[in-house]
């Protein structure tokens, strides 16, 4: 569920097919986002989500299945 509500953030945000979005896709090799979308990226989850990403946290952010795994140990 996690993974779903993401690839539809990036698809909508990138704008580009969320049916290319995997869970190992890179944020910034494989589907195009710089540092502007990252930022975008991760005020949209924080709002959706009702959590906070720390800086520490988002430098790591490298796949979207990072992303998974970071939001599910704050929603858990």
């Amino acid at each position: 569920m996690t993974f779903e509500k993401i690839q539809e953030l990036l698809a909508q945000q990138l704008n580009i097919d969320k049916n290319t979005i995997t869970e190992n896709s890179e944020i910034i090799k494989d589907l195009g986002a710089d540092s502007l979308d990252i930022v975008e990226m991760l005020m949209g989850l924080e709002d959706q989500f009702g959590i906070e990403v720390s800086e520490d946290e988002a430098v790591n952010l490298k796949t979207v299945g990072d992303i998974v795994k970071v939001i599910d140990s704050k929603i858990k």
